[in-house]
């Protein structure tokens, strides 16, 4: 294990990376947030209990948060999947907003996506994540059967695009149009393969350069429509 500072660090990158203020933080771990501060600041030693709380609870790889080796998550982890029945007829102002966008059509540049005015409604459940994150819709079949059509994710913004967790789902932003994908490394550092979960869909290669946002799919809701 690595010294208590570098651990230390890579907390507080997670910290900034999932978005979570110190408390939110601690919550989610299941730590005191008095303690937690004492943890960041050095005034107490970074403990196996510790490691293990963020591991169990929010999915880390324990090697890269003790060693920082590999990647802060598992390759190949899938994001938590909600069922909901019903129509997502929601208007309580409180949650996590729900937009009137479908990530796998248009070109419209992400600032121009999440605007209040595209807001159709809020959904507040203790496993869909804060209202920091976005909830759009999802149309076609290149993701199914991971998220069918029809399905609606929850998306985590990304601060900085250097960091790609390879083998997760993201909303891709290109030029000239948007998908949803799973993101995997490619042998050319310049390149990122694009993967479907529908065996129909070939893989797609493209520059990174490319890219001109990306958006962590954190979450899955599928809609029974039939209750």
């Amino acid at each position: 294990m690595q010294t208590d500072q570098e651990i230390i660090n890579r907390i507080k990158f997670l910290m900034k990376e999932l978005k979570y203020r110190q408390v939110e933080f601690a919550n989610r771990v299941d730590v005191d947030p008095s303690n937690l501060s004492k943890y960041l600041n050095g005034r107490l030693p970074i403990s196996e209990a510790l490691i293990n709380r963020i591991v169990v609870n929010l999915g880390v790889n324990k090697q890269w948060l003790e060693d920082g080796d590999d990647l802060p998550f598992a390759k190949n982890a899938a994001p938590a999947t909600l069922s909901m029945g019903g129509n997502l007829n929601v208007a309580q102002p409180t949650g996590t907003p729900v937009y009137d966008i479908d990530v796998t059509a248009g070109t419209m540049p992400r600032a121009s996506m999440f605007t209040d005015d595209q807001i159709i409604g809020h959904i507040d459940l203790p496993d869909v994540a804060s209202a920091a994150h976005r909830i759009v819709r999802v149309n076609g079949d290149s993701m199914s059967p991971v998220i069918r059509n029809g399905d609606y994710v929850a998306l985590r913004e990304l601060t900085n695009l250097q960091y790609i967790f390879w083998g997760q789902i993201y909303v891709v932003l290109l030029d000239d149009y948007r998908m949803i994908k799973y993101v995997r490394r490619n042998a050319d550092p310049k390149l990122v393969t694009l993967h479907s979960a529908n065996p129909d869909y070939d893989d797609m290669d493209i520059l990174r350069s490319d890219i001109r946002d990306m958006m962590l799919v954190q979450q899955i809701l599928h809609l029974d429509t039939r209750l």
